[in-house]
């Protein structure tokens, strides 16, 4: 049987070599006093140590020493020395077999190790079949055997066996769950699912791939576009239940193999694999189709409130020129009046002499119309997006399986009217409004039978409440109920992660010491002069920002260490550092689990994501691998895990170098976004923030640690906050999870963040760029010192904190235990002016942690210029990301979601690659300074950067050496 590879040379290494590292040997080859004694009972001293050497790879990792084998010098003097002899010592050892047998007989026997056979290999055979179903990879399994084997003293057997048991019970795996769904479905639904690849529908394609091609819209014709395929898949009958038992993880595997699917080749497949995936597909592309279409919904609601505002702001624009007018003819007016009252002559006179009676009508009639016209505000036009809700909106009240709390029982009343139309003229219920709400003015001044307006002002009433949770979807991933999203209260006791006591009335009375104290030193400072750069003025707060510190040195050591770097291709570059991080190993086939072989095409790949060239470009410029070659690549080894596995091991890698130690230890980071424009063709996020001008596009919301690690990357539209997305990138991979201080700039700060930072540990430092404007909120202002009076914003209300407290807490948990994205709980917080009372008590939570922020911020010269390096960073990779997205003109043209991620996160991985390489050869460059005697103080290398790219050719012909 020819030899299963499921594992790369690198993972396998990590499974089965000795140890060489000191904490792995302190951890598993210190010796015993007992087995001392059994090892002084062998005769010679290299029986002795060969004995010694059995017993510790027996014990880790697990196997034989195979004959001939080399050990590590590091591992035999390690051990060596515990039993009084000398790595040397072990020449001679097992010069025949008979020894190393013997041996193995011999510590059998005194510790009960046992061989890969018999009933016990069977039984682990069994054991194997029944966790290949919960293994997320080949490598996981692998990993999952050989701790089993330690655990019931089994010596593993040979690789090429592990191999091979383990891809025999992941097939089987992968069998036994195919089996499970295709047996739950009847003789009818194997047939609607069957059709779904021979119906031919729009252009011929089939029905299956029109399914899966959905997007976010931005009307109301990509609004029933979704609908038709929701109800085409809501007509299936097709149940959840049918994947019952099925681990998540499994499903979202069997689903992306689907998206990668072309129609021949899943009918050629056999049955159960092909109802299975098809089934999977129908279920998750439900739900996700439903999500899709809420948000798309939200996105025609912004787009006819934009509308709206622009008309409201074009009419105003208009009406300043007769405003003037006016104004100019009423002044005249007023002065022709006063000289006549002046002259006591008569003010008819004056009237008539200066515009007329008939002119004074028009011109009262004209100011009364330029009042209503500057008062109007954007809701006086939001009534003419009212046919491009009707041609969708009764129809998706009718798909969606909504949900509700009891407050908003009265919005669901009215969406119903909207569904069946209502008797015209039946008033129009409006409790669901609130009562200092502006729709009521603009609903009163309708005609009685004109139900419009009303029906646009349920609408934008729905997005509110699908935003904050108030209603949701069953079954939903993004619009699920949040109370069943949150973790138990007893599983967010357990989570270590959370810092704050159980009893709020201890984190209260911690709190109002700290501020207490906190208060009363700038106070004194503020009374004394002696805040740093800062003063408080007229009841504000001003900090002057601080000045740059570097030494004139700096820039003369950066030029002279760049210019010692090697000029060197892109192509050169990412294959020497994936031969010393192996980060391509991340990549495996979807299908298979298997690692890529084409390692030169899997990179052509990702250096076509990074530098935004596309497949087709990149074909044309490689001569290795044609445009069809690369998309079967990108489509079955590159998914948005991969890129950010092989991040991890990129970033893991660079911050063990020796340089990475100047610029910090790795538990500082910032975060910041990046605008890339988006053409016509960028439809899943072209929403247009005036800050970038007029043109759409989206952001990259990066995190970048204090060495240097753009550790996390996230796209997001443009038009929206950054705030949420800060704990996104400290809570969902481990880079983050190890960080202490967090910087920010002034849009990724919010209350919301600021507590759940400190909830979890974190120590939130936004750049506030108004901090004058921010007031300061205590627990008692009554006993504020006098200096500080004029600071004060509120009262603390401790009472809403003390209620909320458990479903705070579970709030944080459920962010760390990731069942929901921290973003996505947050924006559900932040989301509708009538927040429920948890979203109010975190955000009294985010005012006291703020308010001790400003205060130790205003006295901390240190915090603000950590601060402000940080962020310094985290800017400076804006520059070297705009250097390489060189294709297309730097806009980002993908129509998918999918595809603009695949974007961001190639090219923070292709970053994140040549911060790896300079810091490396940075570190080279210096210790040849060095050596040469030349200064290369920490204090000047601190300052110097890895993201240079002068010297790296990243245009032109893309050409591999022969490997």
């Amino acid at each position: 049987m020819p030899r299963r590879h499921i594992l790369t040379d690198r993972q396998r290494a990590s499974l089965f070599d000795l140890p060489h590292d000191d904490p792995s040997l302190l951890r598993h080859y210190i010796l015993a006093d007992d087995d001392i004694e059994h090892i002084h009972r062998r005769r010679s001293s290299h029986n002795r140590l060969g004995f010694a050497l059995q017993l510790c790879a027996f014990r880790y990792p697990g196997r034989l020493l195979t004959s001939g084998e080399t050990i590590p010098m590091k591992v035999a003097g390690f051990i060596a020395a515990q039993i009084g002899l000398k790595p040397h010592d072990l020449a001679g050892y097992a010069e025949t077999d008979v020894t190393r047998r013997r041996h193995l007989i011999e510590l059998r026997a005194i510790y009960g190790y046992k061989m890969f056979t018999g009933r016990g290999a069977r039984d682990l055979k069994v054991w194997l079949g029944t966790v290949a179903e919960a293994a997320f990879s080949n490598e996981d399994l692998a990993q999952r055997f050989v701790t089993e084997c330690r655990r019931t003293q089994t010596i593993l057997p040979g690789v090429s066996v592990i191999e091979r048991l383990c891809a025999d019970a992941l097939v089987a795996a992968e069998r036994k769950i195919e089996a499970r769904i295709s047996e739950r479905l009847d003789i009818g639904m194997r047939a609607k699912l069957d059709a779904m690849l021979s119906e031919a529908v729009e252009g011929g394609i089939s029905r299956f791939i029109w399914l899966r091609q959905f997007e976010v819209g931005k009307n109301s014709a990509d609004m029933n576009r979704l609908l038709d395929r929701l109800e085409y898949l809501q007509g299936l009958g097709l149940t959840p239940a049918v994947l019952k038992d099925v681990l998540p993880h499994r499903i979202t595997r069997l689903r992306r193999q689907g998206e990668r699917y072309f129609t021949h080749d899943l009918r050629d497949v056999s049955d159960d694999r092909r109802l299975a995936v098809l089934a999977a597909c129908a279920v998750e592309w439900q739900a996700a189709i439903a999500d899709t279409v809420v948000e798309t919904h939200d996105r025609i609601v912004g787009k006819t409130w934009n509308e709206a505002k622009t008309r409201c702001d074009a009419r105003i624009a208009d009406a300043k020129t007769s405003l003037h007018g006016t104004l100019r003819a009423f002044s005249g007016l007023g002065a022709a009046l006063l000289e006549a009252r002046g002259d006591t002559a008569a003010l008819e006179g004056a009237i008539a002499a200066t515009c007329g009676w008939q002119a004074l009508e028009v011109l009262v009639a004209t100011a009364a119309q330029l009042t209503n016209t500057m008062a109007a505000d954007a809701l006086a036009h939001v009534g003419q997006g009212y046919y491009r809700f009707r041609r969708y909106a009764p129809r998706m009240l009718r798909m969606l399986d909504v949900q509700a709390a009891p407050v908003t029982e009265p919005l669901i009343g009215a969406a119903q009217l909207v569904i069946g139309g209502g008797d015209p003229v039946t008033a129009r219920p409006t409790t669901f409004l609130r009562r200092g709400s502006k729709w009521h003015r603009h609903l009163q001044d309708q005609d009685p039978g004109d139900h419009r307006l009303w029906e646009v002002a349920v609408m934008f009433h729905l997005r509110e409440a699908f935003r904050s949770g108030d209603i949701w979807l069953a079954q939903s991933r993004r619009y699920a109920d949040l109370k069943d999203a949150l973790v138990p209260i007893a599983t967010a006791q357990a989570t270590p992660r959370l810092v704050v006591p159980f009893d709020p009335a201890d984190w209260l009375a911690d709190r109002k010491a700290r501020m207490a104290r906190a208060l009363k030193r700038l106070a004194q400072a503020a009374k004394a002069g002696t805040i740093p750069g800062g003063s408080i003025e007229d009841g504000a707060l001003k900090i002057e920002r601080l000045s740059a510190a570097v030494p004139a040195e700096a820039e003369g050591l950066v030029l002279d260490l760049y210019k010692q770097l090697p000029s060197i291709r892109i192509t050169d570059l990412l294959l020497e550092v994936d031969a010393a991080v192996g980060f391509t190993e991340a990549f495996t086939h979807l299908r298979t689990g298997a690692p890529c072989k084409d390692r030169i095409g899997l990179l052509t790949t990702l250096l076509a994501e990074g530098l935004n060239l596309g497949m087709s470009k990149m074909a044309e410029a490689t001569d290795t691998h044609s445009y069809f070659q690369l998309s079967s690549l990108s489509n079955w080894y590159v998914e948005g895990d991969a890129i950010t596995r092989a991040l991890a091991m990129v970033i893991e890698a660079q911050s063990t170098l020796p340089m990475a130690r100047f610029w910090g230890a790795g538990i500082t980071a910032s975060s910041d976004g990046q605008f890339f424009p988006a053409a016509r063709q960028g439809e899943a996020m072209n929403l247009i923030n005036a800050k970038y001008g007029t043109e759409p596009g989206l952001k990259a919301y990066t995190h970048v640690s204090d060495q240097f690690g753009p550790f996390a990357s996230q796209t997001i539209p443009a038009t929206v906050n950054e705030a949420p997305y800060i704990l996104d990138g400290l809570l969902m991979n481990e880079t983050g999870r190890k960080i202490k201080e967090q910087y920010a700039d002034t849009g990724g700060f919010t209350d919301h963040v600021f507590a759940v930072t400190a909830l979890l540990g974190f120590q939130f430092i936004p750049r506030i760029r108004d901090l004058p404007s921010k007031r300061l909120y205590v627990f008692d202002p009554a006993i504020t010192p006098k200096e500080l009076k004029g600071l004060i914003g509120g009262k603390i209300r401790e009472a809403l904190i003390i209620a909320n407290w458990p479903d705070i807490l579970r709030s944080a948990a459920t962010m760390v235990a990731g069942v929901m994205p921290p973003s996505q709980l947050l924006r559900k917080f932040a989301a509708y002016p009538r927040q429920h009372a948890l979203a109010e008590a975190l955000k009294e939570i985010g005012r006291v942690e703020r308010t001790l922020f400003i205060l130790e911020w205003a006295l901390d010269a240190d915090m603000q210029r950590r601060a402000q390096i940080g962020l310094n960073k985290g800017e400076a990779h804006h520059a070297l990301k705009n250097a390489l997205r060189i294709g297309r003109q730097g806009e980002i043209r993908d129509r998918t979601t999918e595809g603009q991620h695949f974007r961001m996160a190639g090219l923070n991985l292709l970053a994140a690659v040549i911060i790896y390489w300079n810091t490396k050869h940075l570190g080279q460059a210096v210790t040849s300074r060095r050596r040469a005697g030349l200064d290369c103080s920490p204090d000047l290398l601190a300052h110097i950067s890895p993201l240079g790219w002068a010297h790296i050719l990243l245009t032109g012909e893309y050409r591999w050496p022969k490997l």
